[in-house]
């Protein structure tokens, strides 16, 4: 297995694996929905892609086999973010045949240190239930926040 951080040539198997992740993450999702994701993530990740999202794979020769985004934001600084730059963490995802194998945990110590190496004040996730002990694992903690989380949904 090579870890490494994917290229414009991994673009199609990025899409491939962010709409797993996101039926997975769902339990479903529409056709119609499905239809839109496959159109617009190439458009996504030919835009952004080693930018302010960098993608870090596991590699089983031209298969990759699992996957963590981490999408780099420029945020006005304040003393929580001095520099104003933070992370957040998206679309760890393992395909099914190569999991528990550790993948994730490498990712996310390649992703860790990539985030210091870029100067981000920090790194936040949202953890799913499987994913909550690889994160805490890695170093991870949580938030706890005296802040109540909110969407405004159009």
């Amino acid at each position: 297995m090579e870890f490494s951080f994917a290229t414009q040539n991994d673009i199609q198997q990025l899409t491939e694996l962010r709409i797993a992740y996101t039926k997975e993450d769902l339990g479903s999702i529409s056709e119609a929905d499905e239809k839109i994701l496959a159109e617009k993530l190439p458009e996504y990740f030919a835009e952004h892609l080693n930018k302010d999202c960098i993608a870090f794979v596991a590699r089983d020769e031209d298969t990759i086999a699992a996957v963590a985004l981490l999408i780099i934001i420029e945020k006005p600084c304040s003393p929580k973010f001095i520099n104003g730059l933070v992370g957040e963490v998206l679309s760890v995802y393992t395909r099914p045949e190569y999991r528990h194998q550790g993948l994730c945990s490498n990712l996310m110590k390649l992703l860790i240190d990539c985030a210091r190496e870029k100067g981000l004040n920090k790194v936040e996730l949202k953890a799913t239930g499987d994913g909550y002990p690889v994160y805490k694992k890695v170093g991870f903690a949580d938030a706890g926040s005296e802040y109540k989380a909110m969407v405004y949904k159009f």
